[in-house]
């Protein structure tokens, strides 16, 4: 009989790489407070941004995530365990006696290390994503005890197809050829090559998470080897807390944008369907896809899709709305302007409102602030946006098809308990509810925003929207009276155009003349 969850995870020593992110912070979390047998977690930890790794331990364990943790097994830290190291460097940059406690006593590895920066460098994005990963599996590849790896890599690996399935596909390019080139290759000229190179997927994002499955493949020969591809994870469903999420990538920047007045224009079909995984959900089915490929011991690479594929429909048109909903009920604060605006189907829509929305208040803005001798940073922060819109406008243009068979297919292999603990089924999901505590999420963790400042930012939006309302009808009155102080010109534009267009000869006709001089010549 197969163990519980729990029981598998007893007395393990597990590697996360990534600890910090989204993803593994919700992981290394779920895994303290859920398997509370197990052993070890090492988190390889670099030094960044002027903070030791020591600090960065520090500063993940006091999160406002660990907070049910904290007080349910205070203790539960000690089993947190750092490895000062980074996967840029050679080595992983970890000393001796560390990689040899690895090498002896680690089961598992959770690989989430990545860069996941759609614009990044093409061999920035390799030494990250590709090479980074390959270190990984080096020193996976000395474990004693290893029984399974696990890679997470994303649902939008190959761009290309019509349907992902949960199976590896062949590498466009050889892994191990494009870190090499990676390392010789001037950057101008890799620079040069890097749009052919990339051409079947639209950022080196995708690219190196393509070509790193097909390098994560070739160890699964020599230890139980899975991938887990998870869709847009956007903020926790229901555990540690609703609406948890800390950082603003993808979904949740739109969110905060839209709700700050920021963002008022988006290029997206709405009635395409959105796939969007929350980041508790993604955190459990890693846990389980270990679970089960190091039970099942595979020959082969098991691949896992974590998709709302055939679980929940909703369109990029019911999200935007629900999410006005809730950003109505829930302000900001502090917010450029009353929340508005929409969705674009077409391009040109979308352009001719960043131009008037976007842009032009921004220099406006930018100017009064020059004027009154403060610092200007509107423009900045739209030409970011922009950026960040144009990469995003990809996959909102799109309709995307997942199989993910095989990842619902894990419910069947553990009990009601576990089912519960440790779940996937994302059927009984409210995107109503959701969308609620996402907003509120956003507010909180993101922003910083205390709920107690909810009183005052709904009277700061009650100001905004009446602010909001008399621009508007005065920029619509100014438009009524140039029409009407310059209608002598603007009539006299209309009939010389129709004059024009009635002197010209019928379209048949000039086709009839046409035709007749090819004839007769």
């Amino acid at each position: 009989m197969a163990p519980s969850v729990g029981e598998f995870y007893a007395g393990k020593c597990i590697l996360v790489t990534g600890g910090t992110g989204f993803v593994g912070k919700a992981l290394v979390e779920k895994l303290l407070r859920s398997c509370p047998q197990l052993d070890t977690i090492y988190l390889l930890l670099r030094s960044k941004k002027g903070q030791t790794s020591e600090e960065r331990l520090k500063d993940l364990c006091s999160n406002k995530l660990f907070e049910l943790l904290r007080e349910k097994d205070p203790d539960a830290f000690q089993k947190v365990k750092l490895i000062p190291g980074d996967i840029l460097e050679e080595g992983l940059g970890m000393s001796n006696d560390d990689r040899v406690e690895l090498q002896r006593r680690c089961n598992i590895v959770f690989h989430s290390a990545a860069c996941v920066r759609f614009d990044q460098k093409l061999k920035d994005a390799v030494n990250l994503n590709t090479v980074g990963t390959h270190r990984v599996l080096q020193l996976a590849e000395t474990m004693e005890n290893l029984e399974v790896f696990v890679h997470l890599s994303t649902a939008y690996c190959r761009c290309e197809l019509d349907m992902l399935e949960e199976k590896l596909y062949p590498a466009v390019h050889n892994p191990r050829h494009v870190m090499h080139i990676c390392e010789w290759m001037d950057d101008d000229l890799l620079k040069y090559l890097e749009p052919e190179l990339i051409k079947s997927e639209p950022n080196t994002y995708s690219y190196t998470k393509a070509i790193t499955e097909d390098l994560v493949a070739e160890y699964s020969k020599k230890f139980p080897t899975a991938i887990a591809r998870p869709s847009i994870v956007t903020a926790a469903w229901k555990e540690p807390i609703p609406g948890w999420v800390d950082n603003l990538n993808g979904p949740t920047g739109l969110l905060v944008g839209s709700g700050k007045g920021v963002i008022r224009s988006m290029h997206c079909e709405p009635s395409y369907t959105a796939d969007a995984v929350s980041v508790d959900v993604v955190v459990n089915g890693c846990i389980l896809i270990a679970y089960a490929t190091a039970l099942d011991k595979p020959r082969n690479i098991s691949v896992y899709n974590i998709t709302l594929s055939g679980v929940v429909k909703i369109s990029w048109g019911e999200i935007i709305e629900l999410g006005k909903k809730w950003v109505d009920v829930y302000p900001h604060t502090v917010a450029l302007w009353h929340p508005g605006g929409n969705i674009k189907s077409y391009y040109w829509q979308h352009v001719l409102c960043v131009l008037f929305f976007h842009i032009a208040p921004a220099y406006l803005l930018d100017g009064l602030l020059f004027l009154l001798g403060k610092k200007t940073f509107l423009v900045n922060v739209q030409k970011r946006i922009s950026h960040g819109l144009n990469v995003l406008q990809y996959y909102t243009t799109k309709e995307w098809h997942f199989r993910n068979d095989r990842f619902l297919s894990l419910r069947k292999r553990i009990s009601e308990e576990d089912d519960r603990t440790f779940y996937i089924d994302l059927s009984t999901l409210s995107p109503d509810e959701y969308l609620k505590y996402y907003v509120l999420g956003t507010r909180q963790f993101c922003c910083k925003e205390d709920p107690s400042t909810l009183p005052r930012a709904r009277k700061l939006n009650k100001i905004r929207y009446v602010v909001d309302v008399v621009c508007k009808t005065l920029f619509f009155v100014l438009i009524a009276w140039l029409l009407y102080s310059y209608r002598d010109i603007f009539t006299s534009s209309v009939e010389l155009l129709d004059n024009t267009l009635k002197s010209l000869p019928p379209i048949s006709k000039v086709k009839a003349e046409g035709v007749d001089e090819i004839l007769g010549s």
